[in-house]
């Protein structure tokens, strides 16, 4: 088998096995039943953008005031996407305290990008948060 053929192959296979995991817009949060969704976490993020918001998802409701993450959530939130007309406010601290930071509808594929104070960002840090819709 010629090589370049090989590699085609191999690119082929590797493009096939991988899941997409692209980030949802703000107007997509609403589950199949209709219910509002005020935001989406997400444990996974990618360096590429199209592979972000995925892992394990952690589906949040209007007025959810969470200031402890549940089990297994605290510090793992890599991705987030906030549901239009909507505000998630989170804390780096359990019972809201620490640095805290709001977002406004729209997607966040890589929390490593948003600053937390000097030499941080959010990026794992997440350990609780409240989220309200119009």
């Amino acid at each position: 088998m010629p090589r370049s053929l090989l590699l085609l192959t191999l690119l082929a296979v590797t493009l096939s096995w991988r899941a997409d995991a692209q980030c949802p817009s703000a107007s997509d949060l609403r589950p199949a039943e209709g219910t509002r969704l005020c935001a989406l976490l997400y444990t996974d993020d990618s360096p590429y953008y199209d592979q972000c918001c995925s892992g394990e998802v952690l589906e949040v409701l209007p007025n959810s005031d969470v200031p402890f993450m549940p089990h297994g959530w605290a510090g793992t939130v890599s991705s987030l996407v906030v549901g239009t007309r909507c505000e998630l406010t989170v804390w780096s601290r359990p019972a809201k305290k620490g640095k805290s930071k709001k977002f406004s509808a729209g997607t966040w594929p890589r929390l490593e990008e948003v600053r937390r104070g000097i030499f941080g960002d959010w990026d794992d840090a997440i350990k609780g948060y409240y989220c309200t819709c119009k």
